[in-house]
Parts: structure tokens; sequence; C-alpha cells
């Protein structure tokens, strides 16, 4: 098809899509309905010719001349394609849709007459950062709480506690209640799903049911039954309990409380491995300032990366998002897999739609994020050289070697330079953006302010307004 004999309008549409409407000349429609009546000619088998000797005529009376269009026009089409590609430099981020759609073109179709038809297909988006130096970054900024050390530690002592049987008192907060119940939605009086249990150990601890639950089995004693009425809370995650109210039947079966271990040396040696509770204390200490230091660290980053997202203009095509939402979809299962969970029965085709839908917001918002550092480094010339890919390359060599699964190199230099990119893109936005650092403090002094205008300016208004003087 050569370049003059294609007619080629383009138009830009939403989404960062583009429509591609071509004309097809009649002679090249003609040429490839003989090419392919030729190709299926040299393959097809009727009794009676030789293989490639067939009449043409028999050849269409034994196919039908709808199937040979349909040849001739799939072959068209792609040959034009691909020929607007070339001659418009576009580059297609999917394969393109046919807008009246293939059976509406098949039923008009006449090798005869030139074909007019539309495409469309989602293009690279155009990016534009309103700013890129002076952006105000708003940093919420927190201290380490030192009670840290002590829940670790608490937390440690639960875990290496004595379960000891409870026989003369009632339930209490932090016993472990072995429970039998069975639940029905007041209402309709229907058995709750899953709200029944002939036997189950239940830590009497604050969230661990819905609201009401545990607080009614404080005070019991064992054998004792309670009726308990309570109310799903209104965003309960089973959708058919959200907000209705319900009636448990609770019997107290057993009780157990937990006998933790005294908080001295001993206890470093065996949970720690520490020769003292201080060198313990340290060890924990040093660790929960270590995660809350990188913690901080993500967090001032992501706010960086937020703002400067927040400076892009952009129209994001849906195919990118597409990718997006798969390569989570595909992460998760990564790591479901890795947990042993046979990923084929888990993830069924009701999952996957569910995960899509729930993942597109986020998949958004990354995806934002991504094009906006592409802009900022387009835009401050921010590069990597190949060598220092090739240093960050030479540091998982051993992760290559070692892995049981073949690691597409491409791929990872790929990554490799993306990170290394936003890298350097966070290093020139963290000495090129305005940051304000505002404590959590700050925040509830001005909510508290605010508050107290709030309530003045309300007080102000109903109180009663002086007469103006005639």
């Amino acid at each position: 098809m050569s370049k003059d004999s294609l007619k080629i309008k383009t138009k830009s549409l939403p989404k960062s899509r583009i429509s591609i409407e071509l004309e097809i000349p009649s002679s090249s429609c003609k040429e490839n309905f003989d090419e392919s009546l030729k190709s299926i000619s040299r393959s097809a088998k009727i009794p009676g010719f030789r293989v490639g000797k067939i009449p043409k005529q028999v050849l269409i009376q034994r196919i039908g001349i709808t199937q040979l269009y349909a040849s001739a026009l799939e072959k068209i089409i792609d040959k034009a394609w691909n020929e607007a590609l070339k001659v418009k430099s576009i580059e297609p981020l999917c394969e393109p849709d046919l807008v009246d759609g293939f059976d509406s073109l098949l039923k008009n179709f006449n090798p005869e007459s030139n074909l007019k038809l539309v495409l469309e297909t989602d293009v690279p988006p155009t990016l534009k950062l309103k700013q890129t130096k002076g952006i105000k970054v708003l940093l919420k900024q927190s201290k380490f709480n030192p009670k840290s050390v002590d829940e670790a530690l608490e937390k440690s002592r639960n875990q290496m506690a004595n379960i000891v049987p409870v026989e003369n008192r009632p339930a209490q907060m932090g016993d472990i209640a072995v429970i039998g119940f069975n639940g029905i939605y007041k209402d309709s009086k229907e058995p709750i799903d899953g709200g029944s249990s002939d036997s189950m150990d239940l830590e009497l601890e604050e969230n661990k049911m819905i609201p009401g639950f545990v607080e009614g089995i404080v005070g019991m004693k064992i054998n004792q039954s309670k009726k308990l009425n309570l109310k799903f809370p209104d965003d309960y995650p089973h959708e058919d309990s959200k907000g209705k109210k319900a009636i448990f039947e609770v019997k107290l079966k057993d009780l157990k409380a937990k006998e933790l271990p005294a908080l001295d040396d001993d206890f470093a040696k065996k949970s720690g491995n520490k020769n003292t509770l201080k060198d313990l204390k340290k060890e924990i200490e040093d660790q929960l300032k270590l995660n809350f230091d990188n913690t901080q660290k993500n967090i001032r980053e992501e706010a960086i990366i937020d703002a400067l997202a927040n400076e892009l203009e952009v129209d994001l095509p849906k195919s990118m998002i597409d990718f997006e939402v798969r390569s989570s979809i595909e992460q998760t299962a990564q790591k479901f897999a890795q947990q042993g969970m046979d990923i084929k029965s888990t993830f069924t085709p009701e999952l996957i739609k569910s995960l899509a839908e729930s993942s597109r917001p986020e998949a958004e918002k990354n995806l934002k994020k991504n094009l906006a550092i592409k802009a900022l480094s387009e835009e401050e010339k921010i590069i990597v050289e190949d060598k220092e890919i090739d240093l960050k390359m030479d540091s998982y060599k051993e992760e290559i070697k070692n892995s049981p699964n073949k690691i597409d190199l491409s791929k990872l230099r790929e990554v490799i330079k993306n990170d290394l990119i936003k890298e350097k893109a966070l290093l020139w936005l963290e000495a090129n953006c305005e940051i304000t650092k505002k404590s959590e403090k700050e925040k509830e002094t001005k909510k508290t302010r605010t508050k107290s205008s709030s309530n003045k300016a309300k007080k102000a208004k109903s109180a009663p307004k002086s007469k103006e003087k005639e």
C-alpha cells in the first residue's frame, strides 16, 4: 500500500485517545482479496481438484464469499493500520478498536470499492507540570513515642504467658473465654452467616468482635447463658450485616487467664537472649527507632511525590490504568503464592473482578505519581547513566544466580532505571520544594482554636442585636 494511496485523518479524543480515519483505495482492497484467495487456494482440499489448482469460482462456492471477504478484510485493516502508524508517527498503547465493528464492515465490504473505516487507540498522554520549583509540601511531623517500648515488652509478655484455668470468679477483660454462641438478625429472625460456633476461644479485648459482644461476656460465670442485643456497624465489611440489629445467645463454657511472666533479667534471657532487662529494652528501643525513622522517611517521600503529582496536568488513558490494575493483582497473587495458597482456586473470576474494581483508584493515583516523576525528569533533565544501572545490576548478581526462576534482565534493568530516576528526582525535589513541617500537637491546637472561634461566632450570632440610632 503506497503512502499516497491511503488517506489518513487523525483526531484527538478525551482520555489520551486518538481516532484514525482511513480511506483505503479499491485497488488495495482488490489486491488483498486476490492474495487471500490465492493463499486459501494453496492449502484448501476439495475432492476432484489438486491442491493449488482449484478454480476461483469453485473455491468461492465451496468456502463461501463471506469467509473469503473476512480473510481479506483482516489483512487490509492490519496493513492500513501499520502504515498509518508509520506515516503519522503514532505510538499506540493498545490494540485498536474498530469503531463500527468488524461485522458491520464485512456486511458492506466490496473489494471493487474504496473502504472507509475508523480505528481508535490509546496513546501516551501529554504530561505538563504547572510548576516544578517552589512546590509547597505540608509534612505532618511525628515524634518517637517511648511508650512503644513498653507496649512491645507487654506484647512479648503476652506471647510467653502461661494459660491457667479460672474457677472462682466471673469473666473480666484480658481473660480467654471459651464460648458457644448462636446469632440471628433481630428483624428477620434469619441466622447470621458465620454467626455461630459450638466452641470458640475468644480473648476478651476491645475491638475483638462487634461492639458490645466482648463487653457482654465480661461479668458472666462459667456455664451461664446470656442474650446480647447488638447492632452491626454501618461500615461492617459483610454487606448483608451492615447496620443490622442482631441477637446473640452466648454460653460461657470455660474461662482461662494469662499468667504473665515478671519483667526481669530472667525474662530478658528467655525472650530476647539478653543478659539483663535493660539490655533487652535498649535493643527493642533501637529497633523501634530504626523502624520509626524509616517510616518517617517514607512518609516524607510520599508527601513530596503527592505534592508533585498534584502539579501534573494529564488525561490518563484507560489502557495504562488497566495495566497498573493488572500489575497490582499479579503482585497480590504472588504474595498469596509465597504463603503456599493455591492461586488457581483462590483467584476466581469474581474475586479478580472485585480486586480490579477496588484497586482502580489506587492504581490511578500510583500511575499519576509515576508520570509526574517522568515529567519532572524530562523537564529538569534528570538522567541515569548506563554505568549507574550496571553498578546496581552487579549488586544483584548473587540473587540472579541463585534465583530458582529465570529473571528477565532487560525488565530488571528497566525497574532499576526507574528506581534510580525516582531517587534522583526526590533529591532534586528536596532541594527545590518548600517543605513545611507541622507537628500533631500544632494540628490539635489549631483544631481547638478553630472550634473555640466557631463557638464564639455562634454566640455572637445568637446575641440580641442593638438597635440602630435613627
